[in-house]
């Protein structure tokens, strides 16, 4: 008779979820808004001198998924998928602030307007 083993499929192994931790990351979204789609550093992001370090010598890179590609048809063909379709509509909306990061935690000032008991119970303090 076989065996009745389990077979364990990557289940306890820690160098595969590191891996997927720490893949190569793309730049967040409040980043490219940020940075990389000011028209100056765009053209410069656009027109990069030859880098034999990165794919396509770094002559064909999309600004908006801050990735590079190995020729204009793949980038091209880029242009025209769902991800940088998705990639773009996600850059039309507002980055997220600093100030507004810290209201959501609920550290932010709020502007509260003293509610009508609390002015009640002042007044009866009072007089």
């Amino acid at each position: 008779m076989g065996r009745l083993r389990r077979s364990r499929v990557h289940k306890a192994q820690r160098d595969v979820h590191r891996a997927a931790r720490t893949r190569a990351r793309t730049r967040d979204l409040d980043q490219i808004q940020l940075i990389d789609l000011d028209p100056k550093n765009r053209e410069k992001l656009e027109s990069q001198p030859l880098d034999f370090e990165k794919p396509g010598l770094a002559q064909h890179y999309c600004v908006e998924c801050a990735k590079y590609y190995e020729s204009d048809h793949a980038l091209q063909s880029h242009w025209k998928s769902k991800v940088h379709k998705r990639r773009c509509k996600a850059l039309k909306e507002p980055a997220y602030t600093i100030e507004e990061g810290e209201r959501a935690a609920g550290l932010g000032r709020e502007k509260k307007k003293p509610s009508s008991i609390s002015q009640t119970a002042k007044e009866v303090e009072m007089g």
